[in-house]
């Protein structure tokens, strides 16, 4: 067999990524829905800006749902172990930047500005194919951050005295 014919190892850890994913986005929606949100909009994709070559950068939403009159951007973290460390790590500060500023845009296109929103995270944690015994753990963290936490400090007046 020629080896230029194979997948190489990254794209097929890649495919896995993509079907773990997907398959962890579809629990997620079942949970929320199960839970009463309204699921609006899925892998909703927005440009937010350019980078410093001006090409354009996207940014993607996991799912867009109301609870109750409260808009939620919910991210959705799959692993296939949580042996490591939880799924939620991943949802770090550069990564909640993201998808806040697509928030914003988001609301912005639909004029939602003044509307009651926040920002929760979906962990799912799938058993192995073949662990029959392990059970699939969705867990559901609301309010994982505000934006408040990015804005910039103002430094009093007078610093020194």
């Amino acid at each position: 067999m020629d080896p230029k014919a194979r997948p190489s190892r990254t794209d097929n850890s890649d495919y896995r990524q993509s079907i773990l994913g997907t398959k962890g986005e579809e629990y997620a929606r079942a949970y929320l829905e199960q839970k009463g949100y309204r699921i609006v909009a899925a892998n909703f994709i927005l440009p937010v800006g350019r980078n410093l070559r001006g090409a354009v950068l996207n940014a993607e939403i996991d799912l867009v749902a109301y609870d109750g009159d409260i808009l939620c951007f919910v991210e959705v973290k799959t692993r296939a172990s949580d042996w490591f460390a939880p799924p939620q790590v991943n949802v770090n500060r550069r990564k909640q930047r993201q998808i806040s500023r697509a928030a914003r845009a988001y609301r912005r296109m639909f004029g939602l500005e003044t509307a009651p929103y926040r920002y929760d995270v979906v962990t799912v944690v799938l058993p192995a194919s073949e662990d029959r015994s392990g059970a699939l753990e969705i867990e559901l963290l609301r309010r994982f951050w505000t934006e408040a936490s990015f804005r910039k400090r103002r430094w009093q007046e007078r610093y020194y005295d």
